[in-house]
C-alpha cells in the first residue's frame, strides 16, 4: 500500500497553523495527528491521519510525551511482548500501548479526548517502559 505523504503534508501544515492549543494532562488518551511515517513508525489512520495516543509524561503546556496506542490484540511472543503494554479504558475498550513508539509531540497535533488511562495501569505502563532502557 503506497503512502499519500502529499496530502499528509498538506494536513501538517494547517496543524502548524493551529494557534490554540488543547488543554490536556497526563494520563489522558487523546486522538491525535500522528500523519504518515516511514517505514514501520505508526501512521495515523483516515482522513484526518488520527491515531489514539496516550499521555504520559506532560513538559509544558506545549509538548509532552506520547505513546501511540492499537486495538489490534494479536498474540506475542515472548521477546516481543516487552514492547507492549495492554490496559482497558473507558466502557472496556481494549487497548495496547506500543512502547517502541514513544515520542515527543506538540500539543497541536492533539484532536480531541476519549478518555484516560488509571493511575494504576499508568505506573506500570511506565515502569515496563523503564525497563527498556540500557
Amino acid at each position: 500500500m503506497k503512502k499519500d505523504f502529499q496530502r499528509w503534508h498538506g494536513k501538517k501544515s494547517a496543524i502548524d497553523e493551529i494557534a490554540q492549543r488543547p488543554f490536556f494532562h497526563e494520563r489522558e488518551i487523546w486522538f491525535c495527528y500522528v500523519g504518515v511515517n516511514v517505514g514501520f513508525e505508526q501512521d495515523g489512520q483516515g482522513e484526518d491521519f488520527l491515531r489514539p495516543v496516550v499521555i504520559i509524561r506532560k513538559f509544558n503546556k506545549e509538548i509532552f510525551w506520547g505513546i501511540p496506542l492499537t486495538k489490534s490484540i494479536k498474540k506475542l511472543n515472548k521477546k516481543t511482548k516487552q514492547y507492549y503494554f495492554d490496559f482497558v479504558f473507558e466502557k472496556n475498550i481494549e487497548s495496547r500501548a506500543i512502547l517502541s513508539q514513544l515520542k515527543l509531540i506538540n500539543a497541536r497535533r492533539l484532536s480531541y479526548i476519549i478518555g484516560e488511562i488509571t493511575k494504576i495501569d499508568l505506573v506500570n505502563l511506565k515502569e515496563k517502559l523503564k525497563a527498556l532502557l540500557p
